[in-house]
């Protein structure tokens, strides 16, 4: 079996493949102080919950956002699966001919999300990972990774408002009755759920005029339920892109 992990920012991701089939998902905080023990404690019981044994993870791939926790899990695979992971990054093969300017400075979790996105519904096609930031990624229709745009995810955002102004506080975000609030937590709402819905279609409508018109997007990330429910934007919702992209790029580089 086939471990991934997908670091980033605010949560761990971490799931089971048996060949092509993702058995179960966990998440966890991401907390670079947590030593790899702590981090093991956590995923043996997790494994034990869903009746795999630790000799049952025999492969192991991760990419990451956050460089310390990368080394984190890198030494948790050795010490008790007896495995050094495949990390994505420079030198990894991914099938995917990078075109910014600078293919080093690309996240991994971008790359990953963008063979998984293009191995499975082809090109052209646009990423929209809506998670701590609001990431759009887009692939040609010859499978190349052209760039994309980044921009403050929703919590950030919520996040922002509370700690910097004095009368705002924490909200639910659900969809308000009106555009237009008749008070404080539902224009709150408003502004946040519209108003990244409507980023995430001006960004997607340029990424199609620039692409030529006709690519799929796939939506990804934690908050995407939320905006999908907003937008007919997405062709398709997939919150567990990052792990299936790093199943595919392991057995690339296991060939």
């Amino acid at each position: 079996m086939l471990l991934a992990i997908d670091i980033g920012n605010t949560n761990v991701t971490m799931g089971v493949f048996r060949e092509d089939k993702l058995l179960t998902t966990w998440r966890a905080a991401t907390d670079p102080a947590r030593m790899p023990d702590e981090y093991a404690v956590l995923l043996v019981n997790l494994l034990a919950r869903e009746g795999i044994q630790m000799a049952h993870i025999t492969e192991a791939a991760l990419c990451s956002s956050v460089p310390p926790v990368t080394r984190t899990f890198e030494l948790l695979c050795h010490r008790y699966f007896g495995l050094k992971p495949l990390v994505v990054g420079a030198g990894v093969k991914t099938g995917m001919r990078i075109l910014y300017d600078d293919p080093r400075a690309v996240g991994a979790d971008r790359i990953t999300d963008a063979v998984a996105a293009y191995r499975a519904f082809g090109g052209p096609v646009i990423v929209v990972d809506l998670g701590t930031a609001t990431v759009f990624d887009a692939v040609s229709r010859e499978g190349e990774y052209l760039g994309g745009a980044i921009a403050p995810g929703i919590m950030l955002a919520v996040e922002a408002l509370v700690s910097r102004t004095s009368m705002l506080r924490r909200i639910e975000l659900v969809r308000p009755p009106k555009a237009i609030g008749r008070n404080t937590v539902h224009a709150m709402q408003s502004g946040l759920i519209f108003g990244y819905v409507g980023l995430v279609e001006e960004l997607v409508t340029r990424f199609q005029q620039e692409l030529g018109g006709g690519a799929r997007v796939v939506a990804t990330g934690g908050m995407a339920e939320i905006i999908a429910r907003e937008t007919t934007m997405f062709d398709v919702i997939e919150p567990d892109l990052t792990l299936i992209g790093l199943r595919m790029i392991y057995e690339l580089n296991r060939m």
